[in-house]
């Protein structure tokens, strides 16, 4: 008896953690990118200076907020857009019938609480940002792409997502370790959020370079799922202006982006170390982007899917160019080696 019973916990628990390993594909390399690309954005808004316990807790924070808040926004996409993917991606849990809404729906809750619980150990401030941006991510996901008939309305907020990414690292620093004292907005029961000209800068920067890059990959992936979303009514940039249109959009995007990425470069602490691999890396997703626009219709239909994970690869090496340069920089300041 009491083997069966441990025999049945351990497949109670193994349950949820293979279907979560047999979900999605990730590669390892993504899995970990992940992890630098959260821990980037706090460290380039804390700035070259000595860590503490205080810092890595923000640090380590935001990776677990950002984290659960990256699984829960997946499964509630896959929710919420199973009709979609019963036409375009069939093999998906819900419309391949591997598990039922009800269980998904459970587990998105799970992920979603830690979340919420994460982000209020950082402030209340963080749990805000993330409480919003759930709310919006939750309506149009659900409801307002489907409903709303302005050109590309699905692609043009899709990116808010990722923008919750840049502004919450910086939200953290100032709202629990802030730098500068220049303004000061505070609210009672709420907190303080103390920052400068300058952070606001950084901070509109890096969530431009974000918005254009997260849109720019998003659109070939659009051009993919064109069918399912045209039967459906969701207003994409190719059902709403055609598939070579979108195509050459997304090229202009990845160009917007680079210039964002190199006035970022210019403007923060950051320094050749981010620059030149990164101007390399724009180099390249700007000839494969150009190269993907000039085919016909057809095969940017077909390599829609390509072009878009190579899009996204784009974007999440970026955040791990900013991790590498700062943590560089900081190993210089420790130990004085330049």
């Amino acid at each position: 008896m009491v083997e069966k019973t441990e025999n049945g916990r351990d497949s109670i628990l193994k349950k949820p953690i293979n279907f979560l390993a047999e979900w999605r594909p990730f590669p390892l390399y993504e899995l970990i990118s992940y992890v630098l690309m959260y821990a980037s954005v706090p460290m380039l808004a804390y700035g070259i200076q000595s860590y503490d316990l205080n810092i890595m807790k923000i640090i380590i924070l935001t990776i677990l907020t950002m984290y659960s808040g990256f699984f829960a926004a997946l499964i509630w996409n896959d929710i919420t857009d199973a009709d979609i993917d019963t036409v375009v991606h069939p093999d998906r849990p819900v419309p391949a019938g591997t598990i039922s809404k009800k269980k998904f729906f459970a587990v998105a809750l799970v992920f979603s609480a830690m979340t919420f619980i994460f982000a209020i150990l950082v402030s209340i401030w963080c749990l805000i940002l993330v409480g919003a941006a759930a709310l919006f991510v939750a309506f149009h996901n659900k409801y307002l792409k489907k409903i709303i008939k302005i050109p590309a309305y699905s692609e043009i907020f899709t990116p808010i997502q990722w923008l919750t990414v840049a502004i919450f690292g910086f939200l953290a620093i100032w709202t629990v370790l802030p730098q500068s004292m220049d303004i000061i907005f505070e609210l009672p029961l709420f907190g303080r959020i103390s920052t400068s000209n300058g952070d606001i800068q950084n901070l509109i920067l890096l969530v431009l370079f974000t918005y254009f890059a997260d849109n720019a990959h998003d659109l070939p992936e659009g051009i993919h799922d064109v069918e399912g979303d045209r039967r459906l009514g969701v207003k994409t940039y190719a059902t709403s202006f055609g598939v070579k249109n979108s195509a050459i959009i997304s090229f202009f995007m990845f160009f917007i982006s680079g210039i964002f990425g190199i006035l970022l470069f210019i403007n923060t602490i950051l320094s050749p170390v981010f620059l030149i691999p990164f101007l390399i890396l724009w180099t390249y997703i700007l000839y494969n982007s150009h190269m993907f626009s000039k085919n016909n219709n057809e095969d940017i239909k077909k390599m829609g899917k390509i072009m878009g994970r190579k899009g996204f690869n784009y974007l999440l090496m970026s955040y791990n160019l900013i991790f590498l340069d700062v943590l560089l920089q900081l190993i210089n300041h420790h130990f004085k080696i330049i």
